[in-house]
């Protein structure tokens, strides 16, 4: 098996299990030197980005995914979505280059000096604060947020400029699971949720908790989400980084990425969206 880089202890022990189990043995090279298979991992809560294939625990599914695909396709390469566990091991995989891409990133500085980012980005991405419905408090910018007890998923990010400012004068209690962050919002154990809109509301569906949440105003905080390529990746080649930028370029021109988040869209609420009828599950 060819290593991208050198493997330690037990976090190595249990990805080379996961990759004999999902029968990835390692990177195939083209006579180009391009490899021919591409492993990508992500935010496995992220719909209708990315969310963890229900046929499949071992693998992710959702827009990002046949994005890449069509990104790549006619250059050979074949994407394997691999669910290598929550947000901050899949950044951590990334990272050592054991796996190659990760399939959705904001960009922040301490990711550009590990990682390539493809350009264009392929969406943009609305962060909130999600409140206890009726528990709303006036809010006018970050400084509303001081002396209050915020929850959100552990690595996430929201951006370089906010980060910074969290990192200096909230207090956020960072757990493995945005669904945590619901539950201790539900339970008033802390005054708010900070996530991304579209994907917090569609996880609040899945647990049937919408009505109990509101967003507030003004809370909007944009960015944008790229595909990106490790450092360390064996992967990473020129040619590689040719095939996603020029692919990238033609799959945002003819409006792909939108398209893909709309029918992603409709496949999540199928298939998570609660009973008509069906009681809250958080009191």
């Amino acid at each position: 098996m060819r290593e991208h880089t050198a493997c330690n202890g037990k976090l190595w022990s249990a990805v080379a299990l996961t990759f004999a189990l999902l029968g990835i043995s390692g990177q195939t090279l083209a006579a180009n030197g391009t490899c021919e298979r591409i492993v990508v991992t992500g935010n496995a809560q992220y719909p209708p980005v990315l969310w963890v294939d229900p046929d499949d625990p071992k693998r992710l599914t959702g827009a990002a995914v046949e994005l890449l695909e069509k990104v790549l396709d006619g250059s050979g390469i074949h994407v394997d979505a691999l669910h290598v566990g929550p947000w901050s091991r899949a950044q951590e995989e990334v990272r050592s280059g054991r796996v190659d891409m990760l399939a959705g990133a904001f960009l922040t500085p301490s990711r550009l000096a590990e990682m390539d980012y493809v350009h264009p980005a392929y969406m943009d991405v609305p962060s909130v604060i999600f409140v206890k419905r009726g528990k709303a408090f006036p809010y006018s910018g970050w400084d509303d947020l001081r002396g209050k007890r915020g929850s959100s998923l552990v690595s996430n990010s929201f951006g370089a400029a906010f980060d910074t400012y969290a990192a200096d004068h909230l207090e956020i209690n960072m757990v493995p699971s945005i669904q945590q962050s619901f539950e201790l919002l539900a339970r008033e154990r802390v005054d708010y949720v900070i996530y991304e809109r579209h994907q917090g509301l569609a996880l609040a569906a899945q647990m049937n908790i919408l009505d109990q949440l509101d967003v507030i105003e003004g809370s909007l905080i944009n960015e944008a989400l790229y595909f990106t390529v490790s450092h360390n990746s064996a992967c990473n080649s020129p040619a590689l980084r040719a095939a996603l930028a020029q692919g990238m370029h033609r799959m945002a021109g003819q409006g792909e990425p939108r398209r893909l988040l709309e029918k992603y869209r409709e496949i999540w609420e199928g298939q998570f969206a609660p009973a008509p009828g069906e009681e809250p599950t958080l009191e």
